[in-house]
């Protein structure tokens, strides 16, 4: 018997490795889901809810395991569906393969149901690979070139196969004229190296500083131990961008924490007062907190070299592998015989520390959020993986989740959209089933997106190892994030028809799905409820209610965001005397005695 082109397609997939497609059906995917069936489910075909939960899905997936993600949708309204997981995967660099049904080729052009313009719809997205498969000799070049290209670039591609082209019989590529073959499945594996002259030339320049700050992010994860070697030589602090929270542990006294307006006070000190500046594996985008133009000397280490220089005013750009180029610097760098900036860096640490433990024990109504994440930190397993959403409850992912042992972590960094943690966080347990994972989540995302991803979970569950994936709800009832933006940064008060959200029981929908579910409204609670949670034999959703009026305030507040803030509650802001109190409360912890 013939096979056709879509059982082709599975079977390169197979080949290359893949062990699940995240997806949703629809008919201009029938030739796809057919052959899924008739390969028993190899790769394993998972159906998330929504195709834009299929393609964050592939971009947990990927972020965790390192492998690229696949996912697959239907032409039309499932295509569309994909492009904002699509370009989460683009903005953080992530390889993820989408493959994408279309009308059949007789109806093309006659404006046929759910006939979309695929090309024009992914050129922007999949712009470093889109193909059609228009005839079958074209399937192993096009599946190929999209997994070596995404591997290669770190991006999303895109392959698109027309639903009569799926029927149609396979025949491979021959020796022929206009036809293309493609070798066996294999993934890049150069090492890229700067040359001598330039590395010599970056080791001049760090070798100059006095106060040397080290800025990492998730390009720097494969280098953890050379740029701990490059922190003991130089004396320097590291700061962390938050793609790259998970590079080093934050158990290590130097390690500062989060960078930026979600960042800590010891980020903020660390930049403000260096000589010479590294930055390794990160596009981290607001200068404002780098140093000052003209104060610090600055090395970038980036494998893509069109991303160096265009954050700072670097004096030396180092394109390569962030581990092979380090190995290559450190031997040229001479250790700083002077230890007080690191003093100075791991004081500022442990106030930092300090600080934050007492702002999270600051009295809520009821819970202050900062808690929840503080007493998270005290009994997460060495091994966890975690996911955060896009709001407020990013701000205490950032500053007070502290990294140790393997614990991986990430969220969607540049794109910021709402919506990607428990997607995030089914990604990751397809990635590592034997590993717990957590994911932080504030109400709205959970009411655009989580709650009808906890189905997928239910289903999947016992397709893991390791049962357990807590998903956190930090239940406020309000869209927090924009709440304090529409304050700090637009002088505006809460407007209530934009702001509030309908109230949920949260536990109580996760045991209608058939999951664990432990409501918390007070803060000596926190604790216990989540022994209970990492302890659990299968998902559980701890829904927190928490105070929406503690304020996410930035490391270092200008006088304009202040100032727009005040003027916001005196417009009429129903919280307004709340705000202040709370404000006031959170932010004289900073100013106790011993810091």
């Amino acid at each position: 018997m013939a096979q056709t082109v879509a059982a082709r397609l599975l079977e390169r997939l197979r080949e290359w490795g893949v062990e699940q497609v995240f997806g949703y059906p629809g008919d201009g995917i029938n030739g796809i889901v057919a052959a899924f069936e008739a390969a028993g489910d190899e790769p394993r075909f998972v159906q998330s809810r929504h195709e834009e939960m299929a393609a964050f899905e592939a971009v947990g997936y990927a972020k965790f395991s390192g492998r690229p993600g696949v996912c697959v949708a239907t032409s039309g309204p499932g295509a569309i569906h994909l492009l904002n997981g699509l370009y989460d995967a683009k903005l953080d660099h992530v390889p993820v393969v989408a493959i994408v049904g279309q009308t059949a080729r007789a109806a093309m052009g006659g404006h046929y149901q759910q006939e979309i313009d695929l090309q024009t719809l992914f050129k922007d997205v999949a712009s470093d690979y889109l193909t059609e498969v228009n005839v079958p000799e074209q399937l192993p070049n096009a599946v190929d070139r999209a997994m070596r290209t995404a591997v290669a670039r770190r991006a999303p591609t895109a392959v698109i196969v027309p639903a009569d082209v799926q029927e149609l019989d396979y025949s491979a590529p021959e020796h022929v004229f206009r036809q293309v073959p493609s070798g066996p499945p294999d993934a890049p594996s150069s090492v890229v190296l700067p040359a001598q002259e330039q590395l010599e030339a970056a080791a001049a320049v760090v070798n100059a500083g006095e106060r040397v700050a080290i800025l990492v992010g998730q390009g720097a994860r494969g280098a953890a131990g050379e740029v701990m070697q490059l922190a003991e030589a130089t004396g320097a602090g590291v700061a962390k961008a938050l793609l790259g929270k998970d590079v080093l542990s934050d158990d290590l006294p130097y390690v500062t924490g989060s960078i930026g307006l979600l960042g800590t006070r010891a980020s903020y000190e660390l930049m403000r007062d260096c000589d010479t500046l590294v930055i390794v594996g990160s596009s981290f985008p607001y200068s404002q907190f780098l140093p000052p133009f003209g104060q610090a000397r600055a090395v970038q280490i980036d494998l893509d070299g069109s991303m160096l220089g265009m954050r700072y005013p670097t004096e030396v750009n180092l394109a390569g592998d962030a581990g092979a180029t380090l190995r290559a610097l450190l031997p040229l760098l001479r250790p700083a015989p002077d230890r007080s900036w690191r003093a100075r860096v791991e004081e500022s640490v442990a106030d930092w520390w300090a600080t934050v433990e007492r702002q999270a024990m600051v009295a809520a109504h009821p819970v202050n959020p900062m808690r929840v994440v503080h007493e998270l930190s005290l009994r997460i397993p060495d091994d966890a993986i975690v996911t955060a959403d896009s709001g407020s409850s990013t701000n205490w992912y950032a500053r007070l989740l502290r990294m140790h042992g393997s614990m991986r972590g990430s969220l969607s960094g540049t794109l910021a959209t709402m919506g990607a943690g428990v997607p995030y966080a089914v990604g990751a347990k397809f990635a590592h089933p034997d590993r717990p994972v957590v994911a932080l989540v504030g109400d709205g995302a959970m009411q655009m997106n989580g709650l009808a991803e906890l189905i997928t979970v239910a289903r999947y569950q016992d397709r893991w190892y390791d049962r357990r994936l807590v998903v956190c709800v930090f239940h406020n009832n309000d869209l927090n994030q924009v709440t304090w933006e529409l304050r700090a940064l637009g002088g505006a008060p809460k407007f209530e028809e934009s702001q509030t959200l309908p109230d949920v029981d949260y536990a109580a929908a996760a045991r209608v799905f058939g999951l664990g579910g432990i409501a918390v409204d007070d803060p000596d609670e926190l604790g216990d409820a989540w022994d209970r949670a990492l302890a659990a034999d299968g998902p559980v959703v701890l829904d927190v209610r928490c105070d929406p009026e503690v304020p996410p305030i930035p490391p270092h507040a200008t006088f304009e965001q202040l100032k727009e803030t005040t003027e916001a509650l005196l417009k009429g802001d129903p919280n307004a005397w709340r705000v202040l109190v709370q404000g006031v409360k959170t932010k004289a912890q900073e100013f106790v005695p011993g810091r």
